[in-house]
């Protein structure tokens, strides 16, 4: 079973939960972990993507964007609004609205909510899915 975590901002700003999560993705690779970056959409890809190139003056993490081709280097993060592929499972950041469908074989789920109404029906729903699944979740307020 996952280790999930939701990371609830008292922001109601998309861009600053965007930002949160470049922090947590560096925060993710300096301690030697590359996970998948789960979004909604590819457009929602590229702009994790691009904020990745400048969110912190002199900072690089390597990553690129997932469209199901495997031709990926092993020690980057993906980002992609496909499911996880194989290898980039352990880890996985949630921005999309739902869970990820292979949620049962991460190790971690880190889901990032903002406080706008959309952003929190849709957290509440996945929380609710991990609960029934009996999964331990762990609440950050940020």
């Amino acid at each position: 079973m996952p280790e999930v975590g939701f990371y609830v901002l008292t922001t109601d700003s998309l861009a600053e939960r965007y930002q949160f999560a470049c922090k947590l993705i560096e925060k993710a690779y300096r301690s030697g972990v590359f996970p998948y970056v789960l979004t909604d959409n590819p457009e929602q890809s590229r702009q994790i993507d691009d904020l990745l190139w400048t969110f912190r003056a002199g900072s690089f993490i390597p990553h690129q964007l997932f469209t199901g081709d495997m031709s990926a280097e092993q020690n980057v993060i993906l980002i992609g609004s496909d499911q996880p592929p194989e290898g980039w499972q352990k880890t996985v950041i949630n921005l999309s609205s739902h869970c990820p469908q292979t949620y049962q074989q991460a190790e971690r789920i880190l889901e990032i909510l903002d406080s706008s109404e959309d952003c929190k029906a849709a957290g509440r729903s996945r929380y609710r899915q991990y609960q029934q699944a009996e999964i331990d979740i762990t609440t950050h307020k940020i």
